[in-house]
């Protein structure tokens, strides 16, 4: 049991680490949150948040990290290029014995999936990265495991999708016209709202079982042309035009067809059942609603 005395700790507190820092403050708990830039723990401080400054990718800056049985939620993504996550690396070397945090969440991604071919995605299913991105996820997630084995600190690994919410949806995508595919070539996407996600964070931090794997996602996949085309709807936006795929390999950036490539529906029951979370919008008509609500 997780007691309102106990310490917080947020590496990368983003905007889903306020939404967490949120919650755990409306139980009395003092939560800290890292980041590197003055203008963010500026933020954070106007949140209520105590920052402490630091930079995952200069380990001197990590020196007596508050994290003594502290809940830590890992939420820094990795570098943008390579195959590993130095910065995980950075921040688990930053821990000692004499200082072990109560637990960590991570968030990592579904992309360690890769491509799935459209079939449904359980936790059982060995990871097969197909795109760097995803490498260095999985890499964050092995470099977290191998430590909790050599501390006895459970860690819970949150395989995370697409995330949607009031400043999340691609209106300037959307407005520029670029292109989509097919609906009949376009392929499966997962997604999960961002309330939900941070309730699931909390969830997994007070419920989960120890050193678990949990897929999340709101358990209604689409396709990723029927996101699209729903969130154009919703801001009242012409849809975006359609193309084949071979015409889109010609038009779209790189980055846009490495989700392209993949397809694959995620499993949400162990999430469901373990973590004991009802969702708050179990589906993107209710999702969307909701950022329509917050945005007009």
């Amino acid at each position: 049991m997780i007691s309102a005395a106990t310490d917080v700790l947020i590496i990368g507190c983003g905007d889903i680490g306020e939404r967490v820092a949120r919650h755990e403050r409306s139980e009395g708990r003092a939560v800290i949150g890292l980041v590197r830039s003055e203008k963010s723990v500026r933020r954070l401080r106007a949140a209520g948040i105590q920052p402490i400054a630091a930079d995952l990718d200069a380990p001197a800056s990590l020196n007596n990290l508050p994290v003594k049985d502290a809940v830590v939620y890992y939420f820094a993504p990795p570098p943008d290029t390579g195959v590993t996550d130095p910065r995980m690396e950075t921040f688990v070397s930053a821990m000692t014995p004499t200082n072990p945090p109560r637990c960590i969440v991570l968030i990592s991604t579904t992309g360690v999936y890769g491509d799935c071919r459209g079939e449904w995605v359980t936790e059982d299913r060995p990871p097969n990265p197909q795109a760097d991105r995803a490498r260095r996820r999985l890499a964050a997630e092995t470099t977290l495991q191998a430590w909790s084995k050599t501390s006895g600190v459970s860690v819970v690994i949150l395989r995370v999708p697409g995330i949607y919410g009031p400043g999340y949806l691609p209106e300037k995508r959307l407005r520029s016209g670029e292109p989509v595919l097919r609906e009949d070539e376009s392929p499966f996407s997962n997604r999960i709202h961002a309330d939900d996600l941070a309730r699931i964070c909390i969830a997994a931090a007070r419920h989960a079982h120890p050193s678990r794997l949990y897929n999340v996602s709101d358990g209604h996949p689409t396709t990723m042309t029927d996101f699209f085309y729903r969130v154009a709807d919703v801001l009242g936006i012409p849809r975006p035009p359609a193309v084949s795929l071979e015409e889109a390999r010609r038009r779209l950036g790189e980055g846009m067809l490495s989700y392209l490539a993949e397809s694959k529906r995620i499993d949400n029951r162990r999430m469901r059942e373990e973590l004991g979370v009802k969702l708050l919008y179990p589906d993107l008509a209710a999702g969307l609603a909701s950022c329509f609500e917050r945005c007009g």
